[in-house]
């Protein structure tokens, strides 16, 4: 028996967010780019309950800003515009005002908008929160924000995407409806990044999104924190970590996914922080490693951050 949790409606197309008709004093919480890049304008959001200041690996200390400035405003629904770090701030305002949420995703990885999970920094490191009351009400998903994307926004993108519905679809809580979404999420994704046809990206992102929405993301996602903790971009940092923990799972969509990064050509990266304690930390994300489809030991953590910091993470482990 399983369950399935997502948004009452989803509504998906081009212009599908501009022909939105908002409610009366809806509360906007976005990023510092939105008005510069156009976001506002698009949406002809003409109400004046705006916040616009969402730094990206967002705090808790920003939900509480954000609820101390509008605690005294008659404030009827939430609508998160931006990228996951927007909607996860979004998500948890809606959640602690109780109020309805609009989420509209403008990259698309992160597939925040259809998840109910909201990913906070506390005292500067990284928690994930699970509950069902962070859920949508509402979803746009306007391929329309794809245009002008720069490149690197993209890469991030589609690798957290890519990362998330891999993960998902390895998932031990996992299900026939999880896996069937994972699946073809990977094979959309997959040839919007082979071919460039990044106007794919939107859909199966949300693809992702239902997927991984519905079980969990596993060893790979539990690695990266520790990096995005130093200030790696949250994609960037997953190009790594879910390669070295797809090499780790004996995932069917190791070398699948290694290719993806090669053709994406990421950075190296490295750990800077000392290895035993960032293994501690990541041994205590229960929510990902008791997921994992393999049982993960403090050795094989710090085993696995070493490959990272030795620069052959993205090699093929199966023919060294």
């Amino acid at each position: 028996m399983f369950s399935i949790k997502q948004p009452s409606t989803i509504l998906f197309g081009t212009n599908s967010a501009q022909n939105y008709n908002f409610p009366k004093n809806c509360l906007l919480i976005t990023s510092k780019g939105a008005k510069s890049r156009g976001w506002i304008d698009y949406l002809d959001f003409k109400q004046d309950r705006i916040f616009d200041n969402v730094e990206s690996n967002p705090s808790m200390t920003t939900v509480e800003k954000i609820l101390y400035e509008f605690k005294n405003l008659d404030v009827s629904c939430i609508v998160g515009l931006g990228g996951g770090s927007s909607l996860d701030v979004a998500k948890y305002v809606a959640y602690k005002m109780q109020k309805p949420r609009i989420m509209i995703p403008t990259t698309f990885g992160s597939g925040s908008e259809v998840t109910r999970i909201s990913v906070l920094k506390i005292n500067n490191k990284k928690q994930s929160f699970h509950y069902e009351a962070l859920i949508a009400d509402l979803a746009i998903i306007d391929p329309f924000f794809i245009k002008n994307t720069p490149f690197e926004i993209i890469r991030n993108s589609a690798v957290d995407a890519c990362a998330q519905c891999t993960e998902g679809f390895d998932s031990k809580i996992g299900n026939p409806y999880t896996r069937f979404l994972c699946e073809k999420a990977f094979d959309i994704l997959e040839d919007a990044i082979i071919n460039k046809n990044y106007e794919k990206l939107p859909f199966g992102s949300l693809m992702a999104g239902l997927g991984f929405g519905n079980c969990s993301t596993t060893l790979g996602h539990a690695l990266s924190y520790v990096f995005s903790n130093e200030g790696i971009s949250h994609g960037h940092a997953l190009a790594f970590t879910t390669t070295v923990a797809h090499n780790f799972n004996n995932s069917k969509f190791y070398k699948r996914f290694l290719n993806l990064v090669h053709i994406l050509n990421f950075p190296s990266i490295s750990l800077k922080g000392d290895l035993m304690e960032a293994s501690e930390l990541i041994l205590s994300d229960k929510k990902h490693l008791d997921n994992n489809p393999k049982i993960v030991t403090k050795q094989d953590i710090v085993n696995l951050l070493e490959i990272i910091n030795s620069g052959n993470a993205i090699k093929d482990r199966n023919q060294t």
